[in-house]
């Protein structure tokens, strides 16, 4: 009898905790998007990619619920500032998984310091300041530098491309400037010359003044834009008839702006973290299911942000679903290791960074649709490409003029 009695206030016991545990209070997940503005195509991506992650889960991560309050930042650093404010402090959220834009997550980087809060940039990382110089626990980047995936475009226009001679023209900020500065690096790096740069403001009216400017003595052009801007460059380059082979970021064709375009993407090469024709059961699960329920194909914003929810998916794993052992969760997210997912394998480094794969791709057209096809994949790059960390953290920043053109001819 008192074994009896023992075994079913055990019993009751456990029922109790695992009520406790059910009715307790849900994972709360800040998602700062940009739904107006330049950017926002960017920004319907990132959401598409989020909610098909939580919908897959029925909206529940280690037995908790999960609740997501989505933020317009409009693409605007202040705004990025605010909405993060009202999300940590009226919304109560545990994590925070956003911005889009580098210059938006460099203005909420002191904020998330003093409000220790977790960030999980999936695009947005700036390779100055947020986890180089100001080392910080609460930012895990799930995706890599500006510069990251150019190192390889660089290499691969030199190596591959055999490209001598380029002309660069980006995006005035700070992601227009780091991607560049990373393609300048590797391609002088393998013998190249940088023999010009050029900078439109963000919402620059009209390119044809910029591509007037463009030297036509060089083998090809490096192109750093985001948004909408990529269609409205690459269509005023073939309207001025400008021959040389264009490259660049992963902005530059993604499939949210490439299905606008026409002829004008046709031989453009880019370097991204992500490639939707990864030949990997994980990623073609992920396409066929982006393609069903929003019925587009999957870019790198989209991949970016459901990688931001498996991370936060194995952290939760991790700590059992205690997110509210702040410190146990912070942990969590620093080591967690995917090695399933649309992108491949991901890790972080010692500074909060990833070491992921990059793929080169260039755009053809295959039964009447054009689609960015892989033609190089560079493994496990890191921030650093292969230079020596420490040297490369104390030595100039990244920036709009850093590194110089050696040559101006």
């Amino acid at each position: 009898m008192v074994r009896f009695a023992a075994a079913a206030l055990a019993l009751l016991c456990i029922a109790s905790s695992n009520q406790t545990f059910a009715q307790a209070e849900p994972l709360r997940i800040g998602f700062l998007t940009v739904r107006t503005g330049p950017l926002a195509a960017g920004g319907r991506q990132m959401e598409e990619g989020i909610n098909l992650f939580l919908k897959e889960r029925n909206s529940t991560l280690s037995g908790r619920k999960v609740e997501i309050i989505i933020a317009d930042t409009a693409g605007q650093p202040a705004q990025a500032k605010t909405k993060a404010q009202e999300l940590v402090e009226r919304e109560k959220v545990h994590v925070l998984v956003g911005p889009l834009a580098t210059f938006e997550a460099l203005a909420i980087d002191d904020y998330v310091l003093q409000a220790k809060v977790p960030l999980l940039p999936p695009m947005s990382a700036a390779q100055n300041d947020l986890a180089q110089r100001k080392l910080s626990d609460y930012v895990i980047h799930t995706y890599g530098t500006a510069a990251q995936a150019m190192y390889a475009m660089g290499d691969y226009a030199a190596k591959k491309l055999g490209m001598k001679r380029v002309a660069m023209i980006a995006d005035d900020f700070t992601y227009g400037h780091e991607g560049a500065a990373g393609f300048h690096k590797t391609f002088e790096d393998a013998g190249g010359r940088i023999v010009q740069k050029l900078w439109p403001p963000l919402n620059a009216p009209d390119y044809g003044s910029f591509i007037g400017q463009l030297k036509t003595n060089v083998d090809g052009v490096y192109a750093g834009f985001a948004g909408s801007n990529p269609l409205r460059f690459l269509r005023t380059y073939r309207e001025y008839g400008v021959k040389p082979v264009v490259m660049g970021n992963p902005t530059l064709t993604d499939e949210g702006i490439l299905k606008n375009m026409g002829d004008e993407a046709l031989g453009v090469y880019t370097a991204s973290w992500y490639t939707v024709d990864r030949d990997a059961p994980d990623n073609k699960r992920f396409v066929e299911a982006i393609r069903r329920e929003y019925k587009v194909t999957p870019g790198f914003y989209t991949a970016a942000t459901y990688t931001s929810g498996l991370w936060i998916e194995e952290a939760m794993k991790l700590v059992k679903g205690k997110f509210e052992d702040k410190a146990a969760f912070v942990r969590a997210l620093h080591n967690v290791k995917l090695d399933h997912g649309p992108m491949g394998p991901l890790r972080l480094d010692e500074y909060g960074k990833p070491i992921l794969n990059v793929y080169v791709r260039k755009v053809e057209r295959r039964n009447g649709e054009l689609v960015n096809v892989t033609v190089a994949t560079y493994p496990n790059v890191s921030q650093f490409w292969t230079y020596d960390p420490k040297a490369f953290i104390a030595g100039p920043q990244y920036s709009r003029d850093y590194p110089p053109a050696k040559v101006s001819d």
